[in-house]
């Protein structure tokens, strides 16, 4: 067992570090809100600290899970940033999704670094059921898999640092793709005269089905939009991944086309409702 720092005790966060005491590994938890940091370690026992380095002294793992470029860089640098409390041989993992540019930036800085972004949401952080994209060294990624599994139903190295988050964006490419297609269906559906419950029954087992519309369809068609991963969030990402799309000169006609029908939902008040709710801009628009 180790023992394992983990920053940031959001959505993600909170249950992730949770599972890790749960495996039997030494937790000590920090957060930027020290009363969340508080209510955890009320909830699972560990320790918390006040800065990111005091959370990093004497850990052989240092996982992070917070909001943005920014965000990250302000537990990992700086005198009370994660990198300066961190003993040789301690392995930073990042489970936050961020661009590429900022892990590569931050893996230079002489610290063993997994970029290590997270896709299953809410419910798989909870149930210990998360994919886990990364990048970063062999031997720092095998050392940080046994941790990993604490909360994982699959993790991968894709490559070099950086690479796990540009697995990253092709999920969430594909995710804006499926989930514009999905509501366009169940719209159509409603304006057919359709059941779309019965719809989704007959065509959920074919070439149509899809993790969104086995977990969303139900809530989609109840005009129910706090279940998953926030609009705001999807936003960020996928700003990320135009962004990126500009420097390496790839095409993303369809995710540039759903990040503008998610800027509208923002504009209808939804910018935490979850990403399913494109249903909602379209009966919007009746």
């Amino acid at each position: 067992m180790a023992k394992v720092a983990f920053l940031g005790l959001g959505v993600m966060g909170y249950p992730m570090a949770g599972h890790l005491v749960k495996a039997g590994h030494e937790v000590v938890v920090y957060n930027r809100t020290a009363a969340k940091a508080e209510a955890w370690v009320a909830e699972h026992g560990g320790a918390m600290a006040l800065t990111p380095r005091a959370a990093a002294a004497g850990c052989d793992f240092v996982m992070a899970c917070v909001g943005n470029d920014d965000d990250l860089r302000a537990v990992c640098t700086g005198p009370d940033g994660a990198f300066a409390g961190m003993s040789e041989g301690a392995v930073f993992v990042d489970h936050t999704t961020v661009s590429a540019a900022v892990t590569r930036e931050l893996a230079g800085q002489g610290v063993a670094f997994v970029d290590a972004p997270v896709s299953g949401g809410q419910a798989g952080a909870e149930n210990g059921q998360l994919v886990v994209m990364c990048g970063g060294d062999q031997a720092a990624y095998d050392a940080a898999v046994p941790v990993i599994d604490a909360y994982a139903k699959m993790c991968k190295r894709l490559g070099d640092s950086g690479m796990g988050q540009m697995c990253k964006m092709v999920n969430q490419i594909c995710i804006a793709g499926l989930v514009q297609g999905l509501s366009e269906g169940l719209h159509f559906a409603e304006k057919a005269g359709l059941d779309g419950r019965a719809v989704v029954e007959v065509i959920g087992g074919g070439a149509a089905g899809s993790w969104q519309m086995v977990n969303r369809y139900e809530t989609m068609l109840d005009d129910e939009f706090e279940h998953g991963f926030a609009v705001d969030w999807m936003r960020k990402d996928l700003n990320i991944c135009l962004s990126t799309a500009d420097e390496i000169q790839a095409s993303l006609p369809v995710t540039a086309l759903v990040d503008q029908f998610y800027k509208d939902v923002q504009k209808l008040g939804g910018g935490r409702w979850d990403t399913s709710s494109l249903l909602k801009r379209l009966r919007a628009l009746d």
